[in-house]
């Protein structure tokens, strides 16, 4: 029997990359998935985001260990999309005891425009606290809220790493450092319903965020 078998896991961002992996993942522990991802590129970026067809692999390999799932195309930062996305995948599968809010970009490079900032914060933070609270009312006790942050939330001072990030680098060290604020303020409210709220801080993953020119750009 998997970690979490017969749970239902909501997972943002998870046509592709770090999204994908926890689904096909979590279906392997015994979890049917609710896949949500916008699969439509955002203008302030310089690499493409996942596509429908991306959300469809997704699919396909999860439904490949024996778990069913349901795929909707939301973007984060439409709280009414995706409280739709929420109540859609629960009203198929009976239930939700997981969300994971992985949604997330990361328009780098001094080139960028200031724009960039208030971009990466409407999908990073926003499109976090959106997937949550989106989640709420189908949690109960024992469930678990997951927020996948970045080692550059971890960064207390201002900006002092990001050399040529831009300001969409500085965005995106901001929602992530943010993040942290919110479990931390927000714990203690969930805490009597018994629901857990915890965020994960990875490094540098393979991933298309991390391999693309405008990052490469940045590297060099």
């Amino acid at each position: 029997m998997g970690r979490v078998e017969g749970k239902v896991v909501a997972i943002t961002g998870a046509a592709r990359g770090q999204g994908r992996s926890h689904a096909v993942r979590l279906a392997e522990e015994g979890a049917d998935i609710i896949a949500i991802d916008v699969c439509a590129d955002h203008e302030i970026l310089e690499y493409p985001l996942a596509t429908a067809e991306d959300l469809q692999e997704t699919v396909r390999l999860v439904e490949k260990t024996g778990r069913r799932i349901v795929a909707v195309q939301a973007d984060v930062r439409d709280p009414r999309a995706l409280r739709e996305a929420i109540d859609r995948g629960v009203a198929e599968l009976g239930r939700l005891d997981v969300v994971v809010a992985n949604a997330g970009i990361s328009p780098v490079g001094p080139d960028r425009p200031v724009q960039a900032f208030a971009d990466v914060v409407d999908v990073n933070l926003s499109g976090v606290l959106n997937s949550v609270h989106a989640a709420l009312p189908h949690l109960g006790d024992g469930s678990s809220i997951i927020l996948i942050g970045s080692a550059a939330g971890l960064i207390t001072e201002p900006g002092a790493p990001q050399g040529g990030m831009g300001p969409g680098g500085y965005g995106y060290s901001f929602a992530k450092q943010s993040i942290v604020n919110y479990v931390n303020w927000f714990a203690p409210f969930l805490a009597p319903s018994g629901t857990r709220i915890n965020a994960v801080h990875p490094a540098n993953v393979d991933t298309d965020m991390l391999h693309n020119p405008a990052m490469y750009k940045v590297f060099r």
